[in-house]
C-alpha cells in the first residue's frame, strides 16, 4: 500500500510538471494534496524517481514533440552559455537532463570571483532581468538573474534562470551521480548531446510545431 501511493505521487507529480510546466518541488506537494496525503512527507518521493515518472510520461504522451522541444532548448541554452563563457557556465535541470518540453526553463549556473559581473554584463548588454534568490550550496541564497527569449519554433517566451554562484563552488560541480548522469554540464557536454541526437535523428521544432 504505502509503495502504491508512493508510485501514485511521483506519477501525478510527473502529469504536474509536464503538462503544468510545475518544478519537482512545487508538483510533489501538490500530487500529495491532491492524493489526500498533505504533510505526510515519507510518501513524497525523491526527485530521481519523479524524474524517472516523467520520463514514462513523456514517452507515452509526448513522444512525437518533445525531442523536438527539448532541442530548441538546448539550441537557447548553448547560444546562452556562449555568451556567458567569461562565467564558466555549466547548465543543469530538465534541459541538461533531457526531460524538458516548452513549459520548462533553462537552468544555467554561472561561477563568478565577483558576484555582480554577471548583473553589470546583462545590463551593458541592455538586457532585462529579474533579481531573486534560492538556497545556495553552502547553506547561504544566491543570486538568480532571471530573463526571457522568444522562440519563433516554440511559439513561446523562454524562461532563464541564472544562478550567481562563487567560483570555488565549481570544484565538484561536475560529479557524476553513483553510477548515472552528472547532475550539470558543460557547453561542451550539452553540445555532445545535441549532436547524438541530430544523429540519431530527433525531430527538429518548426514554427508549425507551435500551438
Amino acid at each position: 500500500m504505502e509503495e502504491s501511493l508512493h508510485d501514485e505521487v511521483a506519477a501525478a507529480a510527473a502529469r504536474l510538471i509536464v503538462e503544468e510546466g510545475l518544478d519537482y518541488g512545487a508538483a510533489k506537494r501538490r500530487a500529495a494534496r491532491d492524493l489526500g496525503l498533505s504533510g505526510r512527507r515519507a510518501m513524497l518521493p525523491d526527485n530521481l524517481e519523479v524524474e524517472t515518472a516523467v520520463r514514462e510520461h513523456l514517452a507515452l504522451f509526448h513522444a512525437d514533440t518533445q525531442p523536438g522541444e527539448l532541442a530548441e532548448l538546448r539550441r537557447i541554452a548553448l547560444a546562452w552559455m556562449e555568451r556567458l563563457e567569461a562565467f564558466r557556465p555549466l547548465v543543469c535541470g530538465a534541459v541538461w537532463r533531457g526531460t524538458a518540453t516548452r513549459l520548462s526553463p533553462i537552468h544555467l549556473e554561472l561561477y563568478c570571483d565577483d558576484p555582480k559581473a554577471a548583473e553589470l554584463l546583462l545590463l551593458d548588454r541592455g538586457i532585462d532581468f529579474q533579481v531573486g534568490s534560492v538556497p545556495g550550496p553552502r547553506g547561504g541564497r544566491v543570486d538568480v538573474l532571471s530573463l526571457a527569449e522568444h522562440s519563433p519554433a516554440l511559439g513561446e517566451w523562454i524562461t532563464l534562470h541564472l544562478s550567481v554562484l562563487d567560483l570555488d563552488d565549481l570544484r565538484g560541480a561536475l560529479r557524476s551521480e553513483s553510477g548515472g548522469q552528472p547532475w550539470r554540464g558543460s557547453r561542451v557536454a550539452l553540445a555532445r548531446q545535441v549532436e547524438e541526437a541530430a544523429r540519431a535523428g530527433a525531430p527538429a521544432c518548426s514554427p508549425e510545431d507551435a500551438p
